[in-house]
């Protein structure tokens, strides 16, 4: 027999080092004086931590190393042993390596070893859909305790030489957008008192006609030479299909649900930029929820931001609260969320 529900024991985060605001990123690659302004009007993100030294161009940290971190804070929080974990999940869009896979290092790395484990490559909904599926298998009554891991170092494709100022705006926001970390939750199917109850994990393919709204390239020895980027991003798509494909995931998890939109106190909105959160908080119009965003601290960690959000708000909630995220990867459309409730 399957369980009836399943619970979020905890949730962790690591960062990979101290926060570089705009001026020191600026001052880096050798901005103008008015690159601070732009960002501030365009993206909004005030900070970000990167895996990369700045002045010496070294790689300090990597996937591997924060997602480490997370779960072994994860694990420690909730007072599970590796021995005990059933499942581990992994969602990132840029694993360290094609192989081995980043979960089953970091795995071996917190002494879990014998049971499932899984990567699943994705943008910005990679963490709901390790969600989902930890969800979906603790469910089936076959596992008890899951470790949920998201994350992404997207350090590696900031070329520190680059001129900004030659850059098009497509590369140039990429260069500010995103940051580097890791996040992971402990799902059980204890009925743990004091902890949130994980009724639903939404992902759905949107993508169908639509060109991608953004392309990570892999370089392999047999291209590495090509004069092409490595990163290219329909930002004007992005602006005109995130705030709707956020507004269906919400609508329709609260219809599952049978919530109305006043019965929610805390919404974790998509984190692209500050101001794009700015945008589909205003459209999703919630009336009474509480916005809990990070990204203007962290910039955009893609795959780490729900854990980030879900460590933010978890302590807050009281008996009765209830929660909706909501996420959309903008590489070929998948929009997703999930629903929290404090039982």
């Amino acid at each position: 027999m399957g369980a009836s529900r399943i619970r979020v024991g905890s949730v962790a985060t690591a960062l990979p080092g101290p926060p570089i605001d705009n001026a020191t990123l600026g001052r880096t690659l050798g901005a103008s004086s008015v690159f601070e302004q732009w960002v501030d009007q365009f993206i909004g993100t005030r900070t970000r931590h990167l895996s990369v030294d700045l002045e010496t161009g070294e790689a300090c940290f990597t996937l591997a190393d924060l997602a480490e971190t997370a779960g072994r804070k994860a694990l420690n929080d909730a007072g599970v042993a590796p021995a005990d974990v059933d499942l581990v999940v992994m969602g990132t869009s840029m694993p360290d390596a094609l192989l081995p896979t980043t979960v089953n290092v970091v795995a071996d790395r917190l002494g879990i070893d014998g049971i499932r484990t899984y990567q699943l490559q994705s943008g910005c909904t990679g963490a709901m859909q390790a969600l989902d599926l930890a969800h979906q298998l603790l469910l089936s009554g076959r596992h008890g305790i899951a470790l949920v891991i998201g994350g992404d170092v997207c350090a590696k494709h900031v070329d520190l030489g680059s001129d900004l100022g030659k850059l098009p705006p497509s590369e140039l926001v990429n260069t500010v957008l995103f940051g580097d970390g890791a996040g992971a939750a402990v799902l059980t199917a204890e009925d743990v008192p004091g902890t949130a109850v994980l009724h639903r994990v939404l992902v759905r393919l949107a993508g169908r006609g639509r060109a991608p709204g953004q392309i990570v390239e892999w370089f392999g020895m047999g291209d590495r030479t090509e004069e092409r980027t490595a990163l290219h991003e329909d930002f004007k798509a992005i602006e005109e299909h995130v705030p709707a494909l956020s507004e269906q995931a919400l609508a329709e998890l609260l219809d599952d649900q049978g919530w109305q939109s006043a019965d929610i106190d805390y919404l974790l909105p998509p984190q692209l930029s500050v101001r794009m959160t700015d945008r589909i908080v205003r459209h999703l119009g919630l009336p009474r929820a509480e916005e809990v965003s990070c990204v203007g601290e962290t910039g955009n960690t893609a795959n780490a931001l729900p854990f980030f959000q879900l460590e933010r708000v978890l302590p807050r909630m009281e008996p009765g609260d209830r929660a909706v995220a909501v996420a959309v990867e903008s590489s070929k459309w998948i929009k997703s969320g999930l629903v929290l409730e404090m039982i």
